[in-house]
């Protein structure tokens, strides 16, 4: 089984080598696909050097900042191997967790595989009580629009065969690609399986990018990825 990892890169200069030696450490023969979403920082230069130090690693750049699901379909057209995985690289998620979402799959029992935090992993750090209802509250509206019945739709660990990764057509270029992708595999009749993880998130101060205008994005996005064709 060859796993495609695809990471989203901005601005995290300070964790990428550790994340990036967190995934290649993981048992599995592994294609690491990393897209600079037009980086301020370092990134760019550590992400050349990892990659010519690395066979693993394959890098792509955008020349202007487009957001995480630009990222992300940018990754996917890239993917080759038999199962795909989102990572983000910001070390909030730990790749010691890739045997147990994998297992779903590896055992013929799901098409999809989500990661949630919510579930109790081995270890997660206490949520920002308003990021934490805004999560569910997120999740809960996603659910009622795609009658599934996840704890964590806006986890990052989302697990998919190749078969279905290849048919997402990603579209939104914010943080409104996690609706759009559960609205997609909710309509593909995807057997989906969640898992419990480790969670180690950041607050504002040390680098955390959502806010409370991507909730907003999330609910329309909710609703229009429901009615899209």
């Amino acid at each position: 089984m060859k796993l495609s990892v695809v990471m989203p890169v901005y601005n995290e200069e300070k964790t990428l080598e550790e994340i990036v030696a967190a995934v290649l450490a993981t048992p599995y023969e592994i294609q690491l696909v990393l897209v600079n979403d037009a980086s301020r920082d370092g990134t760019r230069k550590i992400l050349d050097r990892l990659a010519l130090e690395h066979d693993e690693l394959e890098v792509y750049h955008h020349d202007i900042n487009m957001g995480k699901g630009a990222a992300l379909a940018t990754g996917f057209k890239y993917v080759r191997g038999d199962v795909v995985l989102i990572q983000d690289a910001d070390l909030e998620y730990d790749p010691g967790d890739y045997p147990l979402l994998l297992r779903p799959i590896l055992e013929g029992k799901a098409d999809v595989v989500y990661g949630s935090r919510f579930l109790g992993g081995a270890y997660v750090r206490v949520h920002l009580f308003w990021h934490y209802l805004g999560n569910r509250l997120l999740t809960l509206v996603s659910n009622m629009f795609t009658n599934l019945n996840l704890t964590d739709m806006e986890t990052c660990y989302k697990v998919m065969k190749i078969e279905v990764a290849q048919k997402l057509d990603i579209q939104s270029r914010t943080f409104a690609v996690e609706p759009e992708m559960t609205a997609k595999i909710a309509k593909m009749r995807c057997r989906v399986f969640e898992v419990p993880i480790s969670y180690a998130g950041r607050d504002y101060d040390e680098g955390k990018k959502i806010g409370l205008k991507d909730a907003f994005i999330a609910i329309w996005a909710i609703v229009r990825w429901h009615f899209a064709g």
